[in-house]
């Protein structure tokens, strides 16, 4: 699989500092709206968390995830998930196996996926003519206070830092020309700056959300919880809230569209 080296995740780590993100998916959860008997598709599934919730209105749905961890994470909740890259789909496999989908959702991964005029057309193909495509995920200007404070530490202390940090985070304009491109029509995107609370302060968010990250830049294992102290101390006048709270300056593009009826 052609998985973004910096995607590296502990399903104990995101249960304790990562709960946030499927508990603030309801908005795209909403948007999907999902029907008994339908067939969903999850696209980057995780821990199966948000999937849960899918589930338990009454459709059928396939989790995937690039991780083994996360996906036998979410085959402990009793989804239906399996290791995939979803910048490679098995199509004729998939077809054969689940038939075509009613849906595809996904909260929060496809930032991740650095191929993503594959993601849009493999999408495009699993889905049944009048299907809908339903998400979140980062957009423009997502966590550029977090991701600066993380670069800035590394060059201070000589590490190997990437020119471009390794996440996909488009415009409204360039993520609507891409999924048309792919054939989807009826494209809503919106930017919704959202401020998040982060429970384990920065630290925390670093040591689950830039594992690989770190990993890319050569950071030792035994360096890497005081390097997180000390981008928690470098973002404090920004994050850090009169109460001694954390957030992250999240900015979401939340996504409807559909592939045409034939």
């Amino acid at each position: 699989m052609s998985v973004n080296s910096s995607s590296l995740w502990s399903p104990i780590d995101y249960a304790a500092n990562a709960a946030f993100v499927p508990a603030l998916g309801g908005p795209a959860f909403e948007l999907l709206a999902p029907q008994p008997g339908e067939l969903i598709l999850d696209i980057g599934c995780g821990d199966g968390a948000l999937t849960e919730r899918i589930v338990a209105a009454g459709a059928r749905v396939i989790g995937l995830d690039a991780s083994p961890d996360m996906v036998e994470a979410a085959r402990a909740r009793g989804v239906d998930a399996f290791v995939a890259d979803a910048q490679a789909l098995d199509l004729d496999s998939q077809g054969v196996r689940f038939g075509q989908f009613d849906a595809a959702f996904s909260n929060a991964a496809l930032h991740w996926m650095l191929d993503p005029d594959a993601v849009a057309s493999g999408v495009h193909s699993v889905l049944k003519p009048g299907g809908r495509f339903v998400g979140e995920m980062g957009g423009v200007g997502n966590i550029a206070a977090l991701r600066g404070g993380i670069r800035e530490e590394l060059s201070a202390r000589g590490y190997p830092v990437p020119a471009e940090d390794p996440q996909w985070y488009p415009t409204v304009e360039e993520f609507v020309r891409l999924y048309a491109c792919a054939g989807f029509t009826r494209i809503d995107a919106q930017l919704i700056p959202r401020p998040t609370p982060l429970p384990s302060g920065v630290a925390g968010w670093i040591k689950t959300f830039r594992a690989g990250w770190l990993d890319v830049a050569e950071v030792p294992a035994e360096a890497r919880d005081e390097i997180a102290q000390a981008v928690e101390q470098r973002l404090q006048p920004r994050l850090q809230q009169e109460d001694g709270s954390w957030i992250a300056d999240y900015v979401r593009l939340r996504f409807t569209m559909r592939k045409p009826e034939e």
